[in-house]
């Protein structure tokens, strides 16, 4: 290998000190502000560790390995120590000697020309340092289901998914074990990130933003749930119709982001029929905002974070749109699919989006696919105003039917105008 050039060497080294800086003026000051005795966190010590490590691993790539070992194990040994005294005095948290080893391991990574990955990991390191308190504080306000929804979420993503096979069997379309599964985990995911996002919200933020969060889970649940709520609470009829517009807005949202994950040909072609909905979406939320003063309370929060049952019957509501799709087009083309879409559409609009974005692979069927989106996203509408006139009560009913009836006028608008 060739000899790395005395400026390169100089710049690794220089990174190397202040990766080792970083983190050395966190610790130094994390004592300072405890008045406890030092032991390894001084701002030198920390600047000569990754020092160290640099040098460990210059020595490795000039062939000195043997030198860059003892080295480097010399260093570790240096941390041990420094902990096992302690310890003896009572004081077992490890953190410093720990934040010490990740220094070697940063400098080592400067040493190599891995600048990036060198900087990256010190400041990673100074700011979890750092947010000690904020850390501890978010781990205690876990609760025991949110802990258990983590895990299973886990075991099934990490676990079960490579299990699968790939497919496809039976047949055509085929089913693909692993897509369907893969489908699952994203609307499990989804579900969890939203119920996480609305605890973290609070209930200091009301109704629209409860609506909003909730709207990533189910929009669908949202307007049947706060209808409900308004024939019990009617002075709330505004806010709980601004959190109702909130979650059918969100849907039109959802709808593109999921389109441009599958399938960006398909989400290009849906912007005619999808954008203008949710622009007056956006306009009629912040005409309401303004408006309606938000309730100090939050929607109930699911009792289930990662609604697993309703994830799995929406992937096979995904496989079977799928086997509808395949056997409508051939038989009644275009129009076939857009009445089918606007079925399916009335109470299932992910598995319509996954579904018409899967269809949309046949560059032929692109704009059929966008065209039947639009129109599912309006049958998901009109089904929804229909809950809010049917379940909801007073001012409530007047507010929500004004909101979505105008953006069901505006989805129509750009179905009819769009070839």
């Amino acid at each position: 290998m060739p000899p790395v050039p005395l400026s390169e060497m100089a710049l690794r080294l220089a990174v190397a000190a202040l990766a080792g800086l970083a983190v050395g003026v966190e610790r130094e000051w994390t004592v300072k502000m405890r008045e406890r005795p030092p032991r390894l966190a001084g701002v030198r010590t920390f600047l000569l560790l990754g020092v160290l490590g640099a040098l460990a691993a210059q020595l490795s790539q000039a062939g000195f390995v043997g030198a860059a070992f003892a080295l480097a194990a010399g260093t570790a040994g240096l941390v041990v120590v420094a902990y096992a005294h302690s310890a003896r005095t009572g004081d077992v948290d490890a953190t410093t000697e720990v934040a010490a080893l990740v220094v070697v391991g940063a400098g080592a990574f400067a040493g190599f020309g891995w600048l990036a990955l060198a900087s990256g990991l010190s400041v990673a390191t100074a700011f979890v340092l750092l947010e000690k308190s904020r850390i501890h504080d978010l781990v205690y306000r876990i609760r025991s289901n949110e802990l258990s929804a983590g895990m299973r979420f886990a075991v099934l993503a990490l676990v079960v998914l490579p299990l699968l096979p790939e497919g496809p069997f039976g047949p055509a379309p085929g089913v693909r074990p692993r897509q369907i599964w893969s489908l699952v985990l994203v609307f499990s995911g989804l579900s969890f990130a939203s119920f996480i996002a609305l605890r973290v919200a609070g209930p200091a933020k009301g109704y629209g933003v409860s609506g909003l969060l909730g709207g990533l889970i189910s929009s669908t649940a949202v307007t049947m749930n706060f209808s409900r709520e308004s024939a019990k609470s009617p002075p709330l009829g505004g806010v709980l119709a601004l959190g109702v517009l909130a979650a059918c807005t969100v849907l039109y949202l959802r709808v593109l982001v999921l389109c441009a994950a599958l399938n960006p040909d398909v989400a290009t072609a849906s912007l005619r029929f999808v954008m203008p909905p949710l622009v007056v979406g956006v306009v009629l939320l912040l005409v309401f905002f303004r408006r309606f003063t938000s309730a100090p309370v939050a929607a109930p929060e699911p009792s289930n974070p990662l609604r697993f049952v309703s994830a799995v019957t929406m992937a096979l509501a995904f496989q079977a749109v799928l086997y509808l799709m395949h056997w409508v087009e051939p038989r009644f083309g275009a129009e076939g699919v857009f009445i089918s879409a606007a079925l399916v559409g009335l109470t299932d609009a992910d598995a319509l989006t996954f579904s018409m974005t899967a269809l949309g692979r046949d560059a032929s069927l692109v704009p059929v696919a966008a065209r039947a989106l639009g129109i599912g996203a309006l049958s998901n509408t009109l089904f929804k105003l229909a809950v809010a006139a049917v379940l909801g009560r007073g001012f409530f009913r007047r507010v929500a039917l004004a909101g979505l009836g105008t953006l069901a006028a505006a989805g129509a608008a750009a179905l009819a105008v769009s070839p």
